[in-house]
């Protein structure tokens, strides 16, 4: 999410002012860093969701104080304790059933909010990776590999990226994917929902409602970037 800072994820929030942010999968902290710096100079709260950060919580918990919530589970579990949120930042475990059902769980979220998807992109548009395959339910766990990926490579290898996380060995087919889950959210969803599209750096999804007036505001900000597609 890092990469897409300066180019989108700032200017969405400039225009949306949201009071509540949260981002599910926080790694080594750097997109946090970013939302905790946008955040230090207001009221606005961050709530980050990962089962093992790796950085330090507790002096950042110290630093920004009830601003600054901590959920160290995995998103399925922790979503339902969040009431209300204004903008969802999701880059977590890159897979149809946990991102499908992340969705359906922040549609108890009145309204809903902004959703912004790392990784529709190449390599888990199409195919789905495990942090915790304990966790994905037999019936929608694909069977899996740690092996590599490759770009113009359907199949895994021992020398491709990312070859120690647990990687889909089919790719493409149902419930198999990032951007698939996606796509089959909104398909069954009756939420009048927008969904844009940005093709760089492994891919940067954008869920809006527009159920408000700064989501609206958004939408026609959205509308107007040669970079970012309709979908």
């Amino acid at each position: 999410m890092k990469y897409f800072w300066e180019g989108y994820i700032h200017p969405i929030l400039r225009l949306l002012r949201p009071r509540h942010i949260v981002e599910i999968g926080s790694a080594q902290g750097w997109n946090t860093h970013n939302l905790l710096r946008y955040i230090s100079f207001s009221r606005r709260r961050l709530t980050i969701i990962d089962p093992s950060p790796m950085f330090d919580v507790q002096a950042v918990q110290e630093q920004h104080g009830e601003r600054f919530q901590p959920l160290l589970d995995i998103s399925l579990h922790a979503l339902p304790k969040i009431e209300q949120c204004d903008v969802v930042l999701i880059d977590g475990d890159h897979n149809w059933y946990t991102v499908y059902h992340e969705l359906q769980l922040l549609t108890k979220i009145d309204p809903f909010p902004v959703v912004l998807f790392h990784d529709v992109e190449w390599p888990y548009a199409r195919r789905d990776m495990y942090y915790f395959p304990e966790t994905i339910p037999e019936t929608f766990r694909h069977e899996y590999a740690n092996l590599g990926v490759r770009r113009g490579h359907s199949q895994l290898t021992e020398d491709g990226m990312n070859a120690s996380f647990c990687n889909a060995i089919t790719e493409g087919g149902a419930r198999n994917g990032v951007l698939t889950a996606v796509e089959d959210f909104l398909q069954q969803t009756e939420l009048p929902l927008s969904y844009y599209h940005v093709a760089k750096q492994y891919g940067l999804g954008i869920l809006v409602a527009g159920a408000t007036s700064r989501q609206r505001r958004l939408i026609e900000y959205l509308n107007k970037q040669p970079s970012i597609e309709r979908r």
